[in-house]
């Protein structure tokens, strides 16, 4: 496959590989392509649920269908997969070998599965001090969400303001495709991995390193995400917004298009729905299975849980219009307020502006944004690095500079003299 002939760059750096769907599963392929020997570890029963998703693979509906599982080898290329049931105490002792020699262990686990799998960073290091524990979360490792479930969708694309602002007063929201936040997670992951192993060799120390699914979304569109911070305006403060009359006239001409789209959609567990506050919540069950009975409750119909007609995909999918149907209805008799508490442990998040995602109690738990002294402005906060490190940390140690205001210091630096500045200022090198 090429690459034998020299030396790859992460040869000889072992990775465990504790994850499954797509964001971290992808940081670790960008270390595999480079040489690193990666151990994904699969679920003895399931497997990797990502390895489902693609049309044409088990109840998956998404992408061209093909009998060639063309997503799970995007995504896992160059890897070796190893089942292990980590509930189980022997599961656990065979991790934990495992990454007594190793030089990386990336995970999705939620906080409170790592606890419960004696799977966190603390635990690891006190086996191996040199490790480096790699994460991604969909909220944050802190706050009320932190164990909540979130795929990019949720977390990276609708909570963190990225739909709403790419969203035309009466249109739809542009459509969404598959782990585009994942992606980008995925990138600051491994470039912090990156980081650690380079600190590593010049100290020998390791450490923890993570994101989150919507601290990359906030860093994704921080033009905007900015301007909020610094202005407290939020989009529809200072863009113009076209007459009631013509929202109403594009919804009606556009409604046809979306009840077309929306039939399409397979997975009724998986699509927008609104409340009664005219609120936009997002679903998204990739394992609507393992939801099914659990959103029954959250709808106050628990009866439909062993319903015939929808205790499985298939089922769903086939009398989907009737699932729309009682879902519409059910999202529509509560505000969004009182959705949230319903929702806690459901994968949703409700469309969110650029204000209200500043604003969000995750963003503060989190630290997603960061205050500092600008001479001329005071105290402003900016989007913070999504690249969290436990023993380098980033620093903003000084504001963005005016144009050329350390050319001669730079100059100096370099070995020129205050009187070959001056020549170089008086031919127009310099300003």
């Amino acid at each position: 496959m090429g690459g034998n002939a020299v030396a790859m760059a992460l040869e000889g750096i072992k990775v465990i590989d504790v994850s499954q769907v797509a964001a971290v599963p992808m940081a670790a392929r960008h270390l595999a392509d480079f040489g690193a020997d990666v151990v994904h570890i699969e679920n003895p029963a399931s497997g990797d649920s990502w390895r489902y998703f693609q049309a044409g693979q088990g109840p998956g509906n998404n992408g061209v269908p093909s009998d060639f599982n063309y997503n799970w080898e995007n995504f896992n290329r160059n890897k070796r997969s190893a089942t292990l049931d980590l509930s189980k105490q022997e599961g656990q002792s065979v991790i934990r070998k495992m990454a007594a020699q190793a030089d990386v262990f990336l995970t999705n686990l939620r906080p409170f599965e790592r606890e419960r799998f004696n799977l966190t960073y603390e635990t690891l290091k006190g086996i191996n001090p040199r490790i480096i524990y790699a994460s991604i979360t969909g909220f944050g490792k802190k706050g009320p969400d932190k164990d909540a479930p979130a795929y990019d969708i949720t977390a990276y694309w609708t909570r963190s303001g990225f739909s709403n602002i790419l969203t035309i007063p009466g249109l739809s929201p542009p459509g969404f495709r598959a782990a585009m936040g994942d992606n980008v997670a995925a990138l600051a992951l491994a470039y912090g991995i990156m980081m650690a192993l380079y600190v590593r060799e010049k100290t020998g120390v390791g450490q923890e390193i993570d994101t989150a699914l919507m601290q990359i979304g906030l860093y994704q569109i921080s033009f905007d995400i900015a301007g909020a911070l610094v202005t407290g305006l939020d989009y529809k403060d200072w863009r113009p917004e076209p007459p009631p009359e013509l929202v109403a006239k594009a919804q009606q001409a556009t409604a046809p298009i979306v009840t077309f789209h929306r039939s399409q959609v397979m997975n009724p567990l998986a699509t927008v729905y609104v409340t009664k506050d005219d609120m936009r919540i997002l679903l998204m069950m990739l394992q609507p299975d393992r939801y099914w009975a659990r959103v029954c409750q959250a709808i106050g119909k628990p009866e439909i849980g062993d319903d015939p007609r929808f205790n499985n995909f298939e089922d769903r999918a086939k009398n989907r219009e009737l699932v729309f149907e009682i879902l519409d209805r059910a999202f529509a008799t509560k505000t969004l307020a009182e959705w949230k508490s319903i929702l806690k442990d459901i994968p949703y998040a409700p469309q969110r502006t650029i204000k209200e995602a500043i604003d969000d109690p995750q963003s503060e738990a989190n630290n997603f944004f960061v205050g500092y002294e600008h001479p001329a402005y005071g105290n402003i906060r900016m989007v913070a690095n999504p690249v969290n490190m436990s023993e380098t940390p980033f620093t903003v140690r000084m504001p963005a500079p005016e144009l050329g205001q350390h050319t001669e210091e730079v100059l100096l630096e370099y070995g020129y003299t205050w009187e070959d500045i001056a020549g170089l200022k008086e031919k127009g090198v310099i300003g």
